[in-house]
């Protein structure tokens, strides 16, 4: 595990099945495939995105979040740049990235864990302290 989790560090296979089970599930869909298993139920996903919308991908306690717009929230990846929310199941999100991940990461890397937070310049969602 690097020093922010991203999806692939979380959403891993139930411990009663090997643990490169998912290895050749894309990230985006481990999420997927985890709540499955947890909520005891199939979720339907297709291959169309939410069109014209975006969501930023940002980082909270050391974790790449991305907040559907129905409110509910996943760990993210930046090696697969989507997510498809388990809540509302709307279709595919696409997500933005900062165009240097590793810099952004490394930024962070002195602070303690629950300090480790990243928005960015352009997310309207972005806490300014401006009233």
């Amino acid at each position: 595990m690097g020093l922010i989790t991203r999806a692939e560090d979380m959403y891993l296979p139930p411990p009663y099945l090997a643990p490169d089970t998912w290895a050749s599930v894309p990230p985006a869909l481990r999420c997927v495939r985890w709540y499955e298993h947890r909520q005891q139920r199939r979720i339907q996903t297709g291959d169309a995105f939410v069109i014209g919308q975006q969501l930023y991908a940002r980082i909270n306690h050391s974790r790449w979040l991305a907040d559907c717009a129905c409110g509910s929230a996943q760990v993210v990846t930046p090696a697969d740049p989507r997510m498809w929310c388990v809540e509302c199941g709307t279709g595919w999100w696409q997500l933005l990235f900062p165009a240097d991940v590793a810099a952004v990461e490394q930024s962070l890397a002195e602070l303690p864990v629950i300090e480790r937070n990243w928005w960015a310049e352009d997310d309207i969602n972005r806490p300014t302290l401006e009233v």
